[in-house]
């Protein structure tokens, strides 16, 4: 191994922790917000569904503003590069929104508005912290880069459980404070230790800058998401629908699996709730070499190898339909889900036609994600009225083999792509 390389994976390993550790620190905040905020709100609401509702705000809000800031920071030019700037104002403001939340419980009104102030500033700097994976990090090791985020985000369910379990019920305030200072020394640290206008990205976008006479900053929003529309090679289209798809599957299995658990298999609440706890695990460990098998045998074919894993689990668990077989099933479901999780804004990211809008693709990523996120529920509990409980997980197959069918397709056009340039 030759001095330059040894550096430049040093250099690769140091900004890939650097980055997780600002993904962790975001989302620590979002995990406590998800699971400790909605008792909040039932201490002045009855139901339900408006809790809901409100606890969905931050979901909505990121569908228009996560495109727009990750858009906004491809056009930014500083000493500091065009992420850090964001992340060193966004971060310590929604700390201390974070805070206050709790202090905010006896007002409902108060609670609210202090909760969109959080959802707003964390939303603006959410796509930001993982666009510097590609403005560092060459295209051949992003898979590997992106793992290690994608792990980060995992574990913090388990710091956000652990919070609960040892401080909510006595020191609620504390337990707050806790993520909100995650966040603030991960902030520091970042601050001190990344410039990315010294990313090969940013000074890529220099060059391109110095060398063409228009204007050379990253088109808007709109401009990009109408150039992918009329491109005529549909790659970025098709993934960006097999994103949904899948996403709308994941979500889907996520979030009612509680109420399979009870319908499905006569499960208590509490034992249903548990579900899912063994696939967090099970994701964790499959995430790496997910993302191994990806740079040797190719993202496309990984991820749909990983997608059809998912899907055959489905199957599996209607099988073997008992609480252990639906914890099987998850946890091999959560280990092919991970090489699609890892490996789908990569290709996003490798099929930017410049380094100007890794943030705007950043941002589409999560809106597709996230759109999947609050379809795919509704589409797989309009299916279980249609099919009984007793078939969720065959109508969670069925919306992930869409999600196949499309990747297949962008492979094939991928393929056709090449020989075209071959001849």
């Amino acid at each position: 191994m030759t001095t330059t390389s040894a550096g430049q994976r040093s250099r690769t390993r140091r900004i890939t922790f650097l980055v997780a550790l600002a993904v962790f620190a975001q989302e620590s905040t979002w995990n406590f917000y998800e699971s400790q905020v909605p008792p909040l709100l039932r201490e002045h609401i009855g139901s339900a569904a408006v809790v809901g509702v409100l606890m969905g705000m931050d979901n909505l809000l990121g569908i228009f503003v996560q495109p727009w800031i990750g858009n906004r920071s491809d056009r930014t030019r500083t000493a500091w590069g065009r992420r850090i700037p964001y992340l060193v104002v966004g971060m310590p403001i929604a700390a201390a929104l974070f805070v206050v939340i709790p202090h905010t419980a006896a007002s409902l009104p108060l609670l609210i508005a202090v909760m969109f102030a959080y959802a707003l500033v964390a939303n603006t700097f959410k796509p930001i912290a993982e666009a510097l994976v590609p403005d560092f990090i060459a295209p051949e090791r992003r898979s590997r880069a992106n793992a290690v985020v994608k792990i980060a985000t995992s574990l913090t369910a388990i710091v956000a459980a652990l919070i609960s379990i040892f401080l909510v019920d006595d020191h609620l305030n504390i337990a707050f404070a806790i993520p909100a200072a995650i966040m603030a020394v991960s902030i520091a640290v970042l601050g001190v230790t990344v410039r990315d206008s010294r990313s090969p990205a940013y000074q890529q976008v220099l060059a391109e800058s110095r060398t063409e006479p228009a204007d050379s900053r990253a088109p808007r929003v709109r401009d990009t998401f109408v150039e992918i529309f009329r491109d005529r090679d549909r790659s970025r289209l098709l993934l960006l629908a097999a994103i949904l798809l899948f996403g709308s599957a994941w979500a889907a299995s996520r979030s009612l699996i509680t109420p399979y658990g009870m319908e499905a298999l006569g499960m208590s609440r509490g034992d249903a709730g548990g579900l899912t706890l063994p696939s967090g695990v099970a994701f964790i460990l499959a995430a790496y070499p997910a993302a191994l098998f990806a740079e040797r045998y190719g993202r496309l074919r990984a991820m749909a190898v990983g997608m059809s894993v998912f899907a055959g689990a489905m199957l599996l668990g209607t099988l073997l339909q008992s609480p252990l077989g639906a914890t099987v099933a998850l946890c091999i479901a959560a280990a092919g889900a991970s090489s699609f999780l890892v490996n789908a804004v990569v290709v996003l990211w490798n099929l930017a036609p410049s380094a100007r809008v890794f943030g705007t693709y950043a941002g589409m990523y999560t809106v597709s994600w996230a759109s999947g996120g609050f379809l795919g529920p509704a589409l797989v509990g309009g299916m279980v009225d249609l099919n009984g409980w007793s078939l969720m997980l065959v109508d969670i197959a069925a919306v992930a083999l869409l999600a196949i069918i499309v990747i297949a397709r962008m492979g094939t056009l991928r393929r056709r792509s090449a020989l075209a340039l071959a001849k």
